[in-house]
């Protein structure tokens, strides 16, 4: 419970302004789910998820404002600071106590140094997280999806304007965690083998190995730019080239 929910708790409970519209939003949103949801299957097409990911990233975002603002960084003592864009694995992603463990491990160096950083590293989290939003770990499959929108079910049966702030939290997560794994299976399918071109159409008559019809018809032009031009020969002055006729001369 925020402190602001604390306060208000001693002196009678009352709604955030807002709530009520937010709520009834984020639950419409929530129930056209199960209509984009019916009709996919394993191995759909990456255009069928494209509505799913559209749908639930329209519910985060309410879900998100229903929920206190997150921090950036993760970090209670600096949750607005400055990010740290090479942090070690295990770290957080603030760059004040970043620099300050980077700091000790060159002030005490050796074993003393690492026991000191691992003091002031804060625990490692079990997925990363992206503006303080948690991204799930692939594989992204449809079974993922369906795990990740039982929880959302879940919470969200239990939801009401007087839930409290982090029951919001965690549904955002949830719906994040969705929506990531909705967005990834949108996207072009690699079946071509291809990592220039991914979602390119394959190319029927090139051999295994070599389905991307881009690069196909690139390795054919090439092919022909690179054998020698067939040249005439040359025609001496006064003479008259020899051309043979497709097709003959009507009689007059």
């Amino acid at each position: 419970m925020s402190p602001q929910e604390q306060h208000a708790a001693g002196r009678g409970y009352s709604v955030p302004t807002g709530r009520p519209y937010a709520l009834r939003e984020l639950q419409a949103a929530l129930g056209s789910l199960g209509d984009h949801l019916r009709d996919l299957y394993e191995g759909a097409h990456p255009t069928e998820y494209e509505a799913v990911a559209d749908a639930l990233y329209t519910a985060f975002r309410t879900a998100a404002g229903l929920a206190p603002a997150k921090s950036h960084t993760g970090c209670p003592e600096h949750p607005d600071g400055a990010l740290d864009p090479e942090a070690p694995d295990g770290w957080g992603r603030c760059l004040i106590c970043n620099d300050r463990r980077r700091r000790g491990l060159r002030e005490h160096g050796g074993r003393a140094g690492r026991h000191a950083a691992a003091r002031l590293a804060a625990p490692a989290a079990g997925e990363q997280r992206r503006l303080g939003y948690p991204v799930p770990d692939p594989p992204y499959t449809l079974q993922a999806l369906h795990g990740h929108l039982r929880s959302v079910e879940e919470r969200r049966f239990h939801l009401t304007l007087s839930s409290p702030s982090d029951d919001f939290v965690r549904l955002a997560d949830d719906l994040h965690r969705a929506f990531i794994v909705a967005r990834e299976l949108s996207r072009p399918r690699n079946a071509s083998g291809c990592s220039e071109h991914p979602g390119a159409p394959i190319d029927p008559d090139a051999p295994p190995g070599e389905a991307c019809i881009f690069c196909a018809g690139r390795k054919r032009r090439a092919q022909r730019s690179a054998a020698a031009p067939e040249m005439l020969p040359r025609i001496r002055r006064g003479e008259r080239r020899q051309l043979q006729r497709r097709f003959e001369r009507p009689p007059g």
